[in-house]
């Protein structure tokens, strides 16, 4: 059974879990790259202000999307495989809200496509952030250091606001 490139989930996630499963695809890997994002308490503001954050999504389109993200990282990188898990719903400040997991024969190539596929995510997946602070809820909108940083990879986003 060949594991999805893609998850869109309520539920948390295992690191460990997430990793082995990838790894173990595939015997010619020497290197596994990870990067587990977590919810902040803050996002620009106040220490503590974000108490909750809500993540919405497009079914369908989504894990579309993100899809064809790990497909650029292939023809960009050498790398073996991708995983990218991203959980949806209700989350509070320090729970892991996204993992991407890149495996290669060589570091350079994971840690490269690891990083090029959290800058694609962050401005381009179809995702709607809603933060409850103490004075309310919000949408959070993109941020042009977001934008900037995918710019690098040569892509441009004109997302933030």
């Amino acid at each position: 059974m060949t594991l999805p490139r893609v998850s869109i989930q309520h539920e948390d996630f295992d690191l460990t879990t997430e990793v082995e499963r990838l790894h173990a695809s595939d015997k010619r890997v020497g290197a596994v790259c990870s990067f587990v994002g977590t919810v902040r308490d803050r996002n620009g503001g106040a220490a503590d202000s974000v108490q909750i954050l809500e993540l919405e999504h497009y079914p369908g389109m989504t894990e579309k999307s993100i899809e064809a993200m790990i497909d650029a990282a292939h023809q960009r990188f050498d790398i073996f495989g991708a995983r990218v898990v991203h959980r949806v719903g209700v989350m509070q400040p320090l729970d892991q809200i996204v993992l991407v997991v890149v495996t290669s024969a060589h570091r350079g190539e994971s840690f490269k496509a690891c990083e090029f596929l959290m800058d694609y995510l962050k401005t381009q997946a179809p995702f709607w952030k809603k933060e409850q602070t103490p004075e309310g809820a919000h949408w959070v909108d993109a941020r042009v250091s977001d934008d900037a940083a995918l710019q690098r990879w040569g892509i441009a986003a004109a997302n933030a606001a």
